[in-house]
């Protein structure tokens, strides 16, 4: 295994608690210019490749989406030397033909958040973003959703809609989506796609299907909806995602261990080559050693 390549899993929901429970090894406690990470992130191996787990709703789940500090999260993985990440996060569908307990490997966002989006507060910094996930972590997740026994439907393809949230969509917004294009709903893969990008990190999303967005009122046919149980119904749905994307992940790192030289081929590694427009002499220094594990590389030729 190549010592260059460590894969950074972040958990959403029904995925995060899954994923703790079955993680051991050494814990970090990191603090960053940013504050602190949702959780501590533990460090070990997965079928033979270095990783560190993340909840990013925390333990207990106390960060609701627009609360998660996605900037510490992020910078704190890159400190620890992730090279790529595969995130999750639960969904609602707005397409027939995504399904509740399906999984979609998206290829594009639509960002409606109105969160902190930028490492860079004190430079100019602007980042290619026309493809937010990583081409070779996607092909990696498609090819292992596909095989013949998976026992699972895997998308390979979607455009992801990030709300703000806490609450979710008015009907109309919903179907104001759908015509946008968008094919899930969700609240945290922005901007957390952004800072990946940023931090020079391959990002890729498994997203689960938990329910169709509102859109599509629940059909019964012996009477009203009941609430309570269709809570039921939506939290055995993430339950049951939760463990296809584990099963996923799992294929889809022992695929990496095969090959992990292929993942060195990511875009996103040299993604601040020509994105810092500021004159790099005229940026302050304690901004160069704050954001050091980001973009120290880049400033040793301007001193």
């Amino acid at each position: 295994m190549s010592d260059d390549i460590k894969v950074g899993l972040i958990g959403g929901s029904g995925l995060g608690e899954l994923l703790r429970s079955q993680t051991d090894g050494h814990r970090h406690e990191i603090d960053t210019p940013f504050g602190k990470p949702s959780d501590v992130i533990t460090e070990t191996h997965i079928e033979g490749v270095p990783v560190c787990f993340l909840s990013r709703h925390g333990a207990g789940h106390l960060f609701n989406p627009s609360q998660v500090p996605y900037r510490a999260n992020i910078f704190a993985l890159k400190t620890l030397g992730v090279t790529h990440i595969i995130a999750s996060g639960a969904v609602g569908s707005l397409r027939e033909e995504f399904k509740p307990r399906d999984l979609v490997i998206p290829e594009q966002i639509i960002d409606k958040t109105r969160r902190p989006a930028t490492f860079f507060d004190h430079a100019a910094v602007h980042v290619e973003f026309a493809e937010p996930f990583d081409p070779i972590l996607r092909q990696i997740l498609i090819e292992q959703g596909a095989v013949a026994d998976i026992g699972f439907k895997t998308h390979n393809r979607g455009c992801y809609v990030a709300m703000e949230g806490p609450a979710f969509s008015t009907r109309a917004e919903s179907l104001m989506h759908r015509l946008w294009g968008g094919d899930l709903i969700g609240m945290t893969c922005m901007p957390e796609a952004k800072l990946a990008r940023e931090a020079e990190i391959g990002y890729a999303l498994i997203a689960l299907v938990t329910d169709y967005d509102c859109w599509r009122p629940p059909a019964r046919k012996d009477g009203p909806v009941d609430p309570a149980e269709l809570m039921k119904e939506i939290i055995a749905n993430l339950q049951s995602a939760s463990d296809n994307a584990v099963n996923l992940i799992r294929r889809s790192l022992r695929k990496i261990a095969e090959a992990p030289e292929a993942l060195k081929a990511s875009p996103a590694l040299n993604a601040l080559k020509l994105a810092i427009w500021s004159d790099k002499k005229r940026i302050a220094a304690e901004q160069i050693l704050a954001l050091g594990p980001i973009w120290k590389k880049y400033f040793e030729s301007a001193q």
